[in-house]
């Protein structure tokens, strides 16, 4: 220990401490995580907790497909279960967009992705429950499903710790000290903390803390609505990324589904915004379960949450060392994607503040690409499928 911690990390969700066990991993444990209330206290504790494959573009779909592998193996890698729960993940898609679909299949199998087109015959046996129209198309992964969020940063926390690390709640940082371009320290209860580097995976917090320190941060929040819903006699279904009525449904294993819907734009802050749900996506959302899965017409409303989605101009995260500042580091802007590839982007985030070989090349998920207009693309107009 040299007195200070060699990199702290702003940030107790997911991929916080994520980034402190890799870290650790790699051999770095002179390090120390700060995060303003409890572990998972912000988008976190709002996930869905799906994970899928599907993406647009290689670098989401690797990093979702290694941390498949990282979820399925959590009790071997860190110590303690990730809730890893197989369900398999279907996909519907207008047919307009069938063909990019089948581009997006076609580069995932590419990439080793356990993933296929399937036509109407097929899903049946699959998923007998499920409706199809023959204006639609349909890709299924099945080893996809989802796991718990909570249990994941908690393990991924406890094993720093036994390896070395620290981790401190309540310890709400204020703003990032720089001087000559270079990360001097942290803010907290107005003392400085000096360190050699920090990582900001703050969620909707980065942004903010990026803009005091005049760091071009195009980072926004969206708040999304996840309704609980009982499933009638425990109907087993896959989970659905549904393009065709705009929602994603995950089964849970106490006879309940999660129907995640709604980008709206949040304008009321980061504590001002609504954390229930509204009646008309209680609504909207038990309707567009019951067109794609039709016994769901008899599911009733149990509950519900909103959380905020840090999202970007691209609807992709930026992991990336700061340009101009020495010792800065981003790992935000999940858009939605953050927890399905948090394992993955703990590595990555690591292996860059110590400038070793990815094991993913993430170069295109750098801050540098807003400027440079080096935005990444998607098939659909799903933003959150991006």
């Amino acid at each position: 220990m040299t007195g200070f911690p060699s990199v702290t990390v702003v940030g107790g969700g997911v991929m916080g401490c994520s980034v402190l066990f890799h870290l650790a991993e790699l051999g770095v444990t002179d390090t120390v995580l700060l995060e303003q209330e409890s572990l998972t206290f912000g988008s976190t504790s709002r996930s869905q907790g799906v994970l899928r494959m599907h993406y647009s573009n290689a670098v989401t779909t690797r990093l979702a497909w290694d941390s498949l592998a990282a979820f399925q193996n959590f009790v071997e890698h860190v110590g303690s279960p990730s809730g890893y729960v197989r369900t398999g993940y279907l996909l519907a898609v207008p047919g307009q967009y069938g063909d990019a679909m089948r581009r997006n299949v076609a580069m995932q199998r590419g990439l080793g992705v356990d993933t296929a087109e399937v036509d109407a015959d097929e899903l049946a046996s699959i998923a007998p429950q499920v409706s199809t129209r023959p204006d639609e198309a349909y890709a299924y992964e099945p080893q996809s499903g989802y796991a718990d969020a909570h249990l994941v940063t908690g393990g991924y926390a406890r094993r720093a710790g036994e390896m070395g690390a620290s981790v401190r709640t309540n310890a709400p940082v204020e703003s990032i000290v720089v001087k000559a371009d270079r990360v001097q320290g942290v803010r907290v209860d107005g003392e400085t903390l000096p360190t050699g580097a920090v990582v900001l995976a703050a969620g909707p917090w980065t942004g903010p803390l990026l803009t005091g320190i005049g760091v071009e941060a195009p980072m926004t929040t969206v708040r999304h609505q996840v309704l609980v819903v009982t499933r009638p006699h425990a109907l087993p279904h896959p989970t659905i990324g549904d393009v065709v009525n705009g929602f994603s449904g995950r089964p849970d294993g106490t006879g309940h589904t999660l129907i995640a819907l709604g980008e709206d734009v949040n304008a009321l802050g980061l504590d001002g915004y609504n954390q229930h749900v509204d009646e008309t996506a209680i609504t909207a959302g038990l309707s567009a379960m019951a067109t794609r899965v039709p016994a769901m017409a008899d599911a009733g409303f149990a509950g519900g949450w909103s959380g905020l989605f840090t999202v970007t101009p691209d609807w992709h995260p930026v992991i990336s060392r700061v340009p101009g500042i020495d010792g800065l580091y981003v790992a935000a802007g999940f858009s939605g994607h953050g927890f399905k590839m948090a394992p993955a982007i703990g590595r990555a985030m690591a292996e860059i503040v110590l400038g070793l070989d990815q094991t993913i090349d993430v170069s295109a998920l750098s801050l540098d690409r807003f400027k440079d207009n080096a935005l990444l693309g998607s098939a659909y107009p799903l933003r959150v499928l991006a």
